[in-house]
C-alpha cells in the first residue's frame, strides 16, 4: 500500500484547500507546502525499503478495477530502480517549487496549489503504475493541471501557450490510444499489464500453428511510431519540440520548475518502460540501422532516424540557446539539447549510454529546476528576462551569483557535479555504439558551454549599466533554504553516482534483454548491406551499414 498512499497524499493534502474562504490567504501556501513536504518525507520510505539487489519491480499492488467490453483494466502499481529515482525526484521537487512560488503566484492562490498538488498527484501516478490503461490515465490527468497553470498565471501569450501545448500533447495522446487499444486486441491479452503485454507482443512475433503471424512488422513500426511520437512531444524531440520554449517563458516560475523537472521525464520515461520493450524490432531498425536517405545523383546515408533527432535537438538546441535575447528562453532551448543527450544514450543501446541517459534525466531534473528558479527570483526582482538589461550584478548581488553560477557548471557538465557524471556516461554509450554520435554529442557539450558562460558573462560581469540594478536586493533566507537542496545534490550526485546507480542496475540489465530484437530471419540482399525498403513492406528504410 506504500505507493497507494503515496499517490494519495497530495490529493489529500488538496481536498482542506476546496473549503478555504479566503483564496489568498497566507496559510493555503503554508499547507500545501507541508502536503508536498509530508509526501516527500513519505516517499523516503521507498529508498529505505528497496532492494538494490531484489526484484526488478518492488511495493506491487494488483487490484481489479474495471471490467466493460472486454476490457480488463487492474490498478497495477510497482516500481523498479528507475522508477523510484523518478518518483523520489517528483516528490523532492514539487515542495521546492511551491516554496519557491511562495512570493510569486499573489491571485487565486487557493487555485494554484490546489492544480499542484492534484499534478504531483498524476506525476507519481505515471511512474508507479504498471498497468498501460492505468499509465494512460495518469499521464493523461497531468495535462490538466499544468494547463491551468499556465493558462491561469502565465505571462501574456498564456493563451497561445496553453493552446499549443495542449494540441501537441492530445494530438501525440491520441495516437498512443489508439494504439494501447490496437495492441491490446491484437495480441489477445487478457489485461493491460505492461510486463504482460510485452510478453505477448514478444509471442506474437511467432508464427501459430497455421503459420501467420499474429504481429507484423508493419503493424509493429505503426504501433511504434504512435507510441513513440507522444512520447517525442514529451521529452520533447527534434521536430516536435517547438512548444516548449513557449510553454516555458509563459508558465510561472512554479510551473516551468514542475515542467522541466519532471513532466518532460515521462516522455523519456515512455521509451525506456514502454516502446523499446514492446518494439525491440522496431527499436532496432530505428536506432541502430543508417538510412539510405536517396541514391541519385549521389548515394547519402544517414544515422539512423532516433540517433539522427537526438543530435539535431542537440546541436539545433544549443545554436538556438545561444541566439536567445530572454534568459528563460535560453535555459528553455538548452532543455531540448539536454533531454536530447539523455535519449541519445538511451538510443545507443549501450550499457553506459543506458546509465548515462536514465542518470542525466534526474541531472536535468536537479540543475533546470534550478535554473529556472534563479531566473525567477531574479525577476521578481527586476521585472524582465532580457539578458541585454543585466551587466556586471555579482557586485551587487554576490550570494545569488554564486548559486547561479554552481549551477551553470553543473548544466554544462564540470567534473565533480552530476551533470559531469550523466553526460560523460551518454557520450561514452555513444562512442561505443557509433565514435559519430559521441563526436556530434560531444559537440553539444561544447556549444552548451559556450551559450552558459557567454550568457553569465554578460549577466554577472562588466559594469554596471543600469543605476535600478546597483540596488537589488541578494537572496533571501527562504530562497537560500529553497536552492541549498538543490545544490548539495548536485554534488552529492556528482561524487557519489554509484549510490543511484546500485539501485537502478536490475532495471537497466532487463531493459537490456527486452530490447535486443529476436532473430530475424535472412532478408534477400543486394550488394554487401541493403534491407527491406519501405515500411509497408515490413521494415523501415533502407540500411546502408553501420
Amino acid at each position: 500500500m506504500l505507493l497507494t498512499v503515496l499517490i494519495v497524499m497530495p490529493l489529500l493534502g488538496a481536498l482542506p484547500l476546496f473549503i478555504a474562504r479566503d483564496r489568498n490567504a497566507r496559510e493555503i501556501k503554508v499547507w500545501a507546502f507541508l502536503a508536498s513536504f509530508a509526501t516527500f518525507i513519505f516517499s523516503l520510505k521507498l529508498w529505505e525499503d528497496f532492494e538494490a539487489t531484489g526484484n526488478t519491480f518492488q511495493f506491487v499492488e494488483t487490484h481489479k478495477w474495471i471490467e466493460i467490453a472486454g476490457l480488463n483494466i487492474n490498478y497495477n502499481l510497482g516500481i523498479d530502480g528507475v522508477s523510484l529515482m523518478l518518483v523520489l525526484l517528483t516528490t523532492f521537487i514539487t515542495p521546492i517549487a511551491i516554496l519557491g512560488a511562495w512570493n510569486y503566484i499573489h491571485d487565486r492562490q487557493k487555485e494554484f496549489y490546489i492544480a499542484l498538488l492534484l499534478l504531483e498527484t498524476a506525476m507519481i501516478g505515471v511512474f508507479a503504475a504498471t498497468d498501460l490503461f492505468l499509465f494512460y490515465v495518469f499521464f493523461e490527468a497531468s495535462l490538466i493541471p499544468m494547463y491551468l497553470i499556465i493558462g491561469i498565471w502565465g505571462g501574456d501569450e498564456k493563451i497561445y501557450a496553453t493552446t499549443k501545448f495542449i494540441i501537441y500533447t492530445a494530438f501525440g495522446s491520441l495516437l498512443m490510444f489508439i494504439a494501447i487499444l490496437f495492441v491490446y486486441y491484437k495480441t489477445g491479452a487478457t489485461d493491460f499489464s505492461i510486463a504482460g503485454l510485452t510478453e505477448k507482443l514478444s509471442a506474437a512475433r511467432i508464427t501459430d500453428h497455421g503459420g501467420n503471424i499474429v504481429l507484423t512488422r508493419r503493424a509493429e513500426f505503426w504501433c511504434f511510431w504512435a507510441f513513440a511520437l507522444a512520447f517525442a512531444i514529451k521529452v520533447p524531440l527534434f521536430p516536435v519540440h517547438t512548444w516548449l520554449p513557449d510553454a516555458h517563458v509563459q508558465a510561472p516560475t512554479p510551473g516551468s520548475v514542475i515542467l522541466a523537472s519532471i513532466l518532460l521525464k515521462m516522455g523519456g520515461y515512455g521509451f525506456y518502460r514502454i516502446v523499446m520493450p514492446f518494439f525491440p524490432i522496431a527499436t532496432d531498425q530505428y536506432s541502430t540501422h543508417w538510412v539510405t536517405a536517396f541514391h541519385w545523383p549521389f548515394t547519402l546515408v544517414v544515422p539512423p532516424v532516433l540517433i539522427s533527432l537526438c543530435l539535431i535537438g542537440i546541436i539545433y538546441g544549443s545554436m538556438m540557446a545561444f541566439a536567445q535575447k530572454d534568459i528563460k528562453k535560453l535555459i528553455a532551448y538548452s532543455s531540448v539539447a539536454h533531454m536530447g543527450m539523455c535519449m541519445l544514450g538511451i538510443f545507443s543501446m549501450q550499457k553506459a549510454g543506458i546509465y548515462g541517459g536514465v542518470y542525466q534525466m534526474l541531472n536535468h531534473g536537479v540543475s533546470t529546476g534550478a535554473l529556472f528558479l534563479l531566473v525567477g527570483m531574479l525577476y521578481e526582482r527586476t521585472h524582465t528576462r532580457e539578458i541585454a538589461y543585466f551587466s556586471g550584478i555579482s557586485k551587487i548581488v554576490p550570494i545569488y551569483s554564486v548559486f547561479f553560477m554552481i549551477v551553470t557548471l553543473s548544466s554544462i557538465g564540470l567534473p565533480l557535479t552530476n551533470g559531469f557524471v550523466g553526460e560523460f556516461s551518454c557520450l561514452l554509450g555513444a562512442f561505443n555504439s557509433n565514435p559519430w554520435y559521441g563526436f556530434w554529442g560531444a559537440t553539444g557539450v561544447v556549444l552548451g558551454a559556450v551559450y552558459m558562460l557567454y550568457m553569465v558573462k554578460r549577466v554577472f560581469f562588466g559594469r554596471v549599466v543600469r543605476e535600478s540594478n546597483k540596488h537589488l536586493p541578494d537572496l533571501s533566507g527562504r530562497e537560500v533554504a529553497v536552492l541549498m537542496p538543490l545544490i548539495v545534490m548536485i554534488f552529492f550526485m556528482g561524487v557519489q553516482p554509484e549510490t543511484f546507480f546500485s539501485r537502478i542496475k536490475p532495471s537497466v540489465d532487463a531493459f537490456v534483454l527486452q530490447t535486443t530484437p529476436p532473430p530475424a530471419p535472412p532478408l534477400q540482399r543486394e550488394g554487401s548491406r541493403t534491407a527491406l525498403s519501405a515500411i509497408g513492406h515490413g521494415s523501415a528504410f533502407e540500411e546502408s551499414g553501420n
